[in-house]
Parts: C-alpha cells; sequence; structure tokens
C-alpha cells in the first residue's frame, strides 16, 4: 500500500473506479462520432468514504435486531444532539467506519442489539446486507467486522 491509500484521519478518502470495466479495451485513436461514443474513456469515477459508509449504516439499520448503531459514546451524544433539535446530525453514518483503497473497502460497523436477539444470526445478517449493498456500487468489500457494543433491555 503507497502512503496516498493509507488511512489518514485529517484527509477525505475516496475511491477511484476506472470509467470502463474491460481492461482490454482501447480508446479510440481518431475523431468523430466514435470518439463521442466513447466518453467511458474520458474519466474515473470516485466515491467518497462517507458513501460507503452513508450505504453501509442503511443496510444495518435495515436488519431486524439492530437497535442502534454506534458506541456508547455515539450513542451518548446523539441523544444530547436530540435534546438540542440537532436530532439528525451525523445519523447518515453513525456507527459505521470505511476505509477505502482504490476499489477495495473494509468496513467495520459497531451496534447495539435488542435483548432476546441470536447475537451471530443478527450480526450474519448485518454483514450479508452490508456486503450485498456496498458491492451493488461496483467495489469489493475486503472484510467487513461487526461489533455489538450493546444490548438494549427492554424498559
Amino acid at each position: 500500500m503507497n502512503d496516498e491509500s493509507e488511512f489518514h484521519a485529517d484527509r477525505t478518502q475516496e475511491m477511484r473506479l476506472p470509467a470502463v470495466a474491460h481492461a482490454q479495451a482501447m480508446p479510440p485513436q481518431h475523431g468523430g462520432a466514435e470518439v463521442i461514443e466513447a466518453a467511458a474513456y474520458r474519466g474515473d469515477t470516485v466515491f467518497e468514504r462517507e458513501v460507503v459508509e452513508k450505504l453501509a449504516a442503511a443496510a444495518a439499520r435495515s436488519v431486524p435486531g439492530v437497535a442502534e448503531l454506534g458506541g456508547d459514546v455515539a450513542r451518548f451524544f446523539n441523544t444530547v444532539l436530540d435534546k438540542v433539535g440537532l436530532d439528525k446530525v451525523g445519523d447518515a453514518t453513525r456507527g459505521v467506519s470505511a476505509r477505502v483503497d482504490g476499489t477495495y473497502v473494509d468496513i467495520t460497523v459497531v451496534l447495539c442489539l435488542r435483548a432476546g436477539e441470536v447475537v451471530s444470526e443478527v450480526t450474519s445478517e448485518v454483514r450479508t446486507r452490508v456486503i450485498e449493498a456496498v458491492e451493488k456500487y461496483g467495489v469489493h468489500v475486503n472484510n467487513c467486522k461487526v461489533k455489538v457494543d450493546d444490548i438494549l433491555m427492554p424498559e
């Protein structure tokens, strides 16, 4: 891994997708209509790290048995933000972090389970849905780690 692809907390991570999926394809060598049809050869597609995190967070929230996303500190700050009227701040990616290396992604999901759920079933379903949701966008998930931070007990 070169220095540019390593994680830097102070920089936004992004991934670049080649414009054309076929490595053997060559751009046209002359002008005219053929060049217009080959616009896919003229650039890359770039995903920001936050996009991957939003996709993964939405997929994880959709799993029955997941009470909340995020560790104790994230959930505490979310409660404080709710009380001051900023209840949507940070919700889209809370509890999910992604590390991007080209078209490969490592994802960590931190969650709180509902009491009475079978941990292995819920975490397996979270992993499956997160990987499916992210890979629909043309990237490869190397690793999807699911951490159970807490269990929400009935009141």
